[in-house]
């Protein structure tokens, strides 16, 4: 995908014209609801466990997003899609209001030798190779941007993103609109993509 075409993709989302939509449920029913998440995402999202996303904090319609592709198996996972499956669209709703009120915590910090490779990617990406920068819709500082649907990427575990992006590379995870992610990850390499993740942790 070139810069010009992400960059008009971006734009248009950001102007409203994004099919995402915002939660519509309540926090105080989602934080009823939340206690089969509480193993993986810890009491209030923040996940103890690297291998596990924290989703404090996240955009509620990127939850809403994500747990309906979960339920209805665009995305797999053998921890997540049994837990989704179950839900109505209400109950989504309600979670997303819970996790998207709650405060995000700083994971960890990034790894010295990693930062130099992982700032360049993030904030200015790859012209040679035509990879556009994460910051360009997740944000300088990794908020994301709920309404056109765009992670938070904050804080999030290290391990856990350069999992997602090697998911995304490989083409097993396909949840990204217009194939964006997907896109973006096929062009890094293997120590962009830890670097990058690494980077990311760090972000506050």
């Amino acid at each position: 995908m070139s810069l010009k075409l992400v960059a008009t993709l971006s734009l248009l989302a950001a102007c409203g014209l994004s099919t995402a939509s915002l939660a519509e449920g309540t926090k105080e029913a989602g934080q009823a609801k939340s206690t089969p998440c509480v193993a993986c995402h810890g009491i209030d999202g923040n996940s103890a466990n690297p291998e596990w996303p924290s989703i404090a904090g996240q955009s509620p319609s990127y939850i809403v997003r994500q747990l309906k592709a979960f339920r209805g198996g665009e995305r797999q996972n053998p921890l997540m899609t049994p837990m989704a499956v179950g839900l109505s669209d209400a109950d989504i709703d309600d979670l997303a209001a819970f996790y998207a009120s709650q405060a995000i915590r700083a994971t960890g910090e990034t790894e010295p030798s990693k930062v130099e490779l992982g700032r360049r990617v993030y904030r200015a990406g790859n012209l040679d190779e035509q990879v556009t920068s994460c910051a360009g819709c997740h944000g300088p500082t990794g908020r994301g941007n709920g309404p056109a649907g765009y992670a938070s990427l904050q804080g999030q575990h290290a391990t856990y993103v350069a999992a997602q992006l090697r998911a995304y590379k490989a083409g097993t995870r396909t949840t990204d609109p217009n194939q964006m992610m997907r896109d973006v990850a096929a062009l890094l390499s293997d120590q962009e993509i830890d670097a990058v993740a690494a980077y990311v942790q760090g972000l506050r």
